[in-house]
């Protein structure tokens, strides 16, 4: 088995488990659990030494599917090679903005701190996550950007016109390219003929050195807009990017949330499976699913699958991939998970168990959310997966694991934290991803 360890700052992960008691005395907080069964020999081996084992599956050979279908996800048995540290981001965000040279028209990272006021942009060769790929096509960028008229919106209320760029590729080498482009006053004709610039530059142009599959522009008078707000509109090129995952083919739109890390992103969800331990008796909840992708590869041990989204391109991705892989025992909701959870349990609360899967942005659970999983008596295990191990997550999990409290309407059965299971998606950076398991 292959294994990867670093020192990272402790600070922040045992600020996180502290708050649900693993470092605090026994009967300091009401939930405590002196004795924990089950607890992961990877995680206890480690972070009392302020170390992470950090483990990421074989990278996805090209012509080939990284892992043969099995009646089981789990257990995690070693077979995992050669972990994936270098150019391993699958997605990467590229601003626009001024250079250490002053140039208003480069593309790339940040360095320095608003607050300071020293910040520039820099280019991203020598960041060690980023494919060569994703670089090449930031570089080309950059070059039609300073070859055009056009000025770059570096602050919305003072004009300008480009704006970000999102590469998207796939293990099979597959690009997708995304222009963000402030319309500011520009007519529909004027709108028309930029797009046919950037399209032209980079079919025809020194941008066809990229060889894009596809080609999007997005017309945005914020800092984000979702299709919904703002369609992406395809100036050529394939509409969709297509990986193989946990024997899946899954469909990703333009916008659609996939882990950035696709060989890290097996064994997250690999581990995942393993706690969830789903059975055909069980329904699986996946809340804030994405592509749908951890419920889909666990659809085949389980009775039923629920997903909740709010992305609609993402939803209308995962109902493709269900439908392309042959899987009919799948369901997926586009809203907030806040509006759809608590009917959705309501009517499925038969007495048959539901094991619920949580996969939350930074910001964490609407209090909503954790209310109506906290009050409904079917689930009795939730895996929680955190890319942000302090702040709203460390509200999340005092709201599911305290007492009763009706002030709260928090009257369910509390959680108890099981497992912590830490899974590095983002070499060389400090983050990382925690796989928790709560029972009750």
């Amino acid at each position: 088995m292959a294994v990867l360890k670093r020192r990272v700052p402790m600070h922040s992960l045992r600020y996180f488990l502290s708050m649900v008691g693993l470092f605090s005395k026994p009967g300091l907080l009401p939930w405590y659990a002196r004795n924990p069964p089950g607890w992961s020999k990877l995680f206890l081996g480690t972070v009392c030494k302020g170390d992470f084992t950090h483990v990421i599956a074989t990278k996805y050979r090209k012509g080939q599917k990284s892992l043969k279908k099995s009646s089981h996800l789990g257990p995690l048995d070693g077979s995992w090679q050669e972990p994936v540290i270098n150019g391993y981001r699958n997605k990467s965000t590229f601003s626009v903005n001024r250079g250490p040279d002053g140039n208003p028209k480069t593309v790339g990272y940040y360095l320095g701190t608003w607050r300071d006021g020293n910040i520039v942009c820099v280019q991203s060769n020598h960041l060690k996550n980023i494919p060569e790929k994703h670089s090449q096509v930031a570089q080309f960028y950059e070059v039609f950007l300073r070859q055009s008229p056009m000025e770059p919106c570096l602050v919305f209320h003072e004009g300008g016109y480009w704006r970000e760029l999102i590469v998207r590729t796939n293990s099979q080498g597959h690009t997708m390219a995304i222009i963000t482009f402030h319309p500011q006053e520009l007519s529909q004709e004027e709108l028309h003929d930029q797009k046919e610039i950037v399209k032209e530059f980079f079919i025809k142009g020194p941008g066809a050195a990229c060889d894009l599959t596809s080609l999007y522009f997005q017309e945005s008078t914020m800092t984000r807009c979702s299709h919904q707000q703002s369609p992406f509109e395809l100036l050529f090129g394939e509409p969709y990017i297509f990986e193989e995952l946990l024997s899946l083919k899954i469909r990703i739109s333009p916008d659609a949330f996939f882990q950035i890390n696709t060989a890290g992103a097996e064994m997250l969800y690999r581990t995942v499976g393993e706690l969830a331990g789903v059975n055909s008796d069980t329904i699986l909840l996946d809340i804030c699913c994405g592509t749908g992708v951890i419920g889909l590869s666990l659809a085949q041990h389980t009775s039923q699958v629920l997903g909740i989204e709010l992305v609609e391109q993402a939803v209308e991705d995962a109902r493709w991939t269900a439908a392309f892989n042959g899987i009919t025992n799948s369901e997926f909701h586009t809203g907030r998970a806040e509006k759809i959870l608590p009917g959705l349990l309501k009517s499925k609360e038969d007495g048959q168990s539901i094991v619920a899967v949580v996969n939350p942005a930074r910001a964490g659970l609407h209090y909503k959310v954790v209310q109506a999983i906290r009050n409904c008596r079917a689930i009795r295990r939730l895996v929680f997966v955190s890319c942000k191990l302090h702040g709203e997550t460390t509200r999340n999990v005092i709201e599911l694991c305290c007492p009763p409290n009706p002030a709260k309407k928090l009257l369910g059965e509390p959680f108890v934290l099981q497992q912590a299971v830490p899974v590095d998606l983002f070499p060389h950076t400090p983050h990382c991803e925690l796989v928790l398991l709560f029972t009750r």
